[in-house]
């Protein structure tokens, strides 16, 4: 048997934990050996739940000392640029979590890096290793869809800011478009084929402030005295080279009734509802007919963490081709700046390269 791939962890927050457990299912196959962290007290919590025996708190040291194969960047996303370049110029191939960085501009550094040193450079889009999007793309390759021309992706959630360096924009680059709005964004783009963005038009709007009343939060950080200086709400319109046409809604705070997750796609022979389960509208014998699989395709979390790590380790091994590349992660960072700027100006942005 060929020896495990040792890996190492930079940031140790919560998505740290959905990292983990994918690395825990590879079983022989890896071994966590080291984990870094700037807040030493969460560093040795995180090391002793999951039995890591080295620990640091600058990755730096940890890629001088550590001899690893892999690397997840997990930390907030203004640090994955740094980490990301000195764990692959450190020799590790490397999986960070999405947004790919904070701007285009340090994007294209990161992929330049994975090109000089040879190295994987993967980013967590994880939705793309989805039981959903795996089923609809079974049916866009039946070309049941026909051309697909049109998409909305839509993640809305009436008090759902994480708090802490979510809201601080000098460590997360923005609001819900950067954190949620990508899944959603990168999601309808896969499906779609991977064309490239023209050109963005967008709107943000901060009218709410930060989590209000006491609903219930899912997904938080530890502290709540950090800044909120992010976007509550995001809109946009965005054109491919294809023709293909997104709209794209996201929001921390907005005043719905429920949050809201799904994506719809519209096609020639046929369009299609993800919410949580596929629907597909379509005609028959010159009947309009909507048309559910009979086993749901609704998103299962179970196991998508896992199947996004396998998947990284399959293309680490070159078992199987990376589904979730840095030129991918480059492109939603052009999208992501596009919106932001067109927010800031009022007018559509090109997108050039």
């Amino acid at each position: 048997m060929s020896r495990k791939l040792r890996v190492g962890i930079i940031g140790t927050g919560n998505i740290s934990e959905c990292h983990m457990s994918g690395y825990k299912a590879l079983g022989d196959e890896v071994e966590v050996v080291a984990a870094c962290d700037i807040d030493e007290k969460k560093l040795a919590k995180f090391c002793e739940q999951f039995g890591v025996p080295n620990k640091y708190t600058d990755f730096n040291e940890m890629m001088a000392n550590e001899k690893l194969d892999a690397v997840s960047v997990c930390t907030w996303n203004s640090v994955h640029k740094d980490a990301t370049i000195a764990a692959l110029r450190g020799g590790a191939n490397v999986i960070c979590e999405k947004p790919m960085a904070m701007n285009t501009a340090e994007a294209l550094e990161m992929l330049e890096a994975s090109k000089e040193t040879g190295k994987l450079l993967q980013i967590g889009f994880v939705r793309r290793f989805g039981n959903d999007a795996e089923a609809l793309k079974e049916y866009i390759e039946a070309d049941t869809f026909g051309d697909i021309y049109y998409a909305k992706a839509t993640y809305l959630r009436r008090n759902g800011c994480p708090g802490g360096w979510f809201g601080d924009k000098t460590r997360s680059g923005g609001g819900p478009l950067i954190d949620l709005g990508v899944h959603v964004i990168d999601l309808v783009r896969y499906l779609a084929g991977s064309p490239k963005a023209v050109s963005a038009y967008g709107a943000t709007f901060n009218n709410l402030g930060p989590n209000r009343a006491s609903g219930k939060i899912e997904w938080t950080v530890e502290g709540n005295d950090d800044p909120y200086t992010v976007e509550d709400f995001t809109t946009a319109l965005i054109r491919f080279d294809n023709g293909f046409t997104v709209s794209v809604e996201a929001s921390f705070n907005l005043n719905i009734k429920k949050d809201v997750g799904n994506i719809q796609l519209f096609g020639t022979n046929a369009g299609c509802t993800i919410d949580p389960d596929l629907e597909i509208f379509t005609q028959m014998a010159g009947k309009f007919v909507n048309v559910k699989p009979c086993d749901s395709v609704a998103l299962h979390f179970t196991g998508l963490f896992e199947r996004e790590i396998k998947g990284f380790i399959d293309a680490v091994n070159g078992d199987a081709p990376c589904i979730a590349s840095a030129e991918d992660g480059v492109e939603l960072m052009r999208i992501i700046d596009a919106i932001y700027e067109s927010a800031e100006t009022g007018r559509s942005v090109e997108i050039t390269r």
